[in-house]
């Protein structure tokens, strides 16, 4: 690299830095929310695959087969013009996952007002206010509302996720995500129609990180594939759009799988790892779990490591070349995982037996 080029990525760094500190923020809140609700949902029957299968390798591979099967069925729906059955699949997908990171809030809620809903209530005001707000996302899909969706979402999902599978598989699934990713942006580059789609139908798997707050969402088009400067920082099958810069640079793409990858191994560190040290994590009660410190340390290195990882990835979007964005984010991730877990509760406590 010489010294212009350099120069340029610091020019580039500077004009966006408040983009890519908006867009950071929102990464560390949609992972820490998750961390904050992660008590509610720990128990054996909220795990997708039981309490057997978070040592399964199986369900890792069955989980990226999805993702695959979820990326060509859109592409195909698209090429076909069947963009409202995209967003009608879409759109209950994200509503479930919003509806499990609002439902803790509002118990939270109802305790405080000393509502005291039965359960069918409690269950219809979810329903109610989730529903709601993806009405509002579907009328109005303005940067601000599609990423207050998103980051809920990105919430729910890293915590069902990160419930589902011990450490050691969410790891070999974020290497798996990441060979994927690279391929996809960088071999056969159907992830970018994947994001113009997504861009176009104004759909919640991405993060938005305006220059200013005159930018508006509702005026970007799906251009990613059209541009002659290669823009896109690619999205891992579905639910990931990777890191974009737009032509006029007004904003920052991030897709969801940017964000919920790194963030399932915050969730199941905390959630499987053993519990070293004092608790100090115990707001929601019991029945709910508390989190011990040895575990929220290597959670916390781990998101660390992501940050990191993020940081890295911004010089490449500052580049303008296109880069797959798993790779760096998985990579620090699992890296702060590593160092953190040797320093906190030694390297023997972070490995579990897994079965295939």
């Amino acid at each position: 690299m010489d010294d212009s080029e350099l120069a340029d990525i610091k020019a580039a760094i500077m004009d966006q830095w408040r983009s890519m500190a908006g867009m950071g923020a929102m990464f560390v809140t949609s992972i820490l929310f998750g961390v904050f609700i992660q008590p509610f949902y720990n128990f054996e029957q909220m795990r997708a695959f039981g309490e057997e299968g978070t040592t399964e390798a199986g369900n890792i591979l069955f989980e990226l087969f999805m993702i695959f099967l979820f990326t060509i069925a859109v592409i195909w729906l698209a090429r076909k013009g069947k963009e409202v059955v995209i967003k009608v699949i879409v759109f209950l997908a994200l509503g479930y996952s919003l509806l499990l990171a609002i439902m803790p809030v509002l118990a939270i809620l109802d305790y405080l007002l000393g509502l005291d809903s039965g359960p069918a209530l409690f269950s219809l005001i979810c329903l109610g206010v989730a529903g709601g707000m993806m009405y509002t996302l579907h009328r109005y899909p303005e940067w601000y509302v599609v990423n207050t969706v998103g980051v809920l979402v990105g919430s729910g999902v890293i915590v069902m996720l990160g419930i589902a599978f011990v450490p050691v598989l969410i790891i070999l699934f974020m290497v798996l995500a990441a060979i994927y990713d690279h391929w996809a942006v960088n071999g056969s580059k159907h992830m970018l129609e994947l994001a113009d789609t997504m861009i176009d139908l104004k759909l919640p798997v991405l993060l938005v990180a305006p220059k200013d707050t005159s930018y508006t969402f509702l005026k970007q088009d799906g251009d990613i594939r059209e541009g002659t400067e290669p823009r896109p920082q690619a999205p891992p099958a579905g639910s990931d759009m990777g890191m974009t810069k737009p032509k006029s640079r007004d904003a920052l793409f991030m897709g969801l799988g940017d964000v919920i990858f790194p963030g399932m191994l915050v969730i199941s560190s905390i959630t499987f790892l053993p519990e070293i040290g004092p608790v100090v994590f115990d707001f929601w009660g019991d029945p709910s779990k508390p989190v011990h410190l040895g575990p929220m340390m290597v959670g916390m290195g781990t998101l660390l490591g992501g940050l990191v990882g993020y940081a890295a990835l911004m010089t490449q979007v500052a580049r303008g070349k296109p880069q797959a964005g798993l790779p760096l984010l998985n990579g620090g991730s699992i890296l702060g995982y590593l160092l953190s877990g040797a320093l906190a509760i030694g390297l023997e406590n972070l490995w579990q037996d897994i079965t295939f």
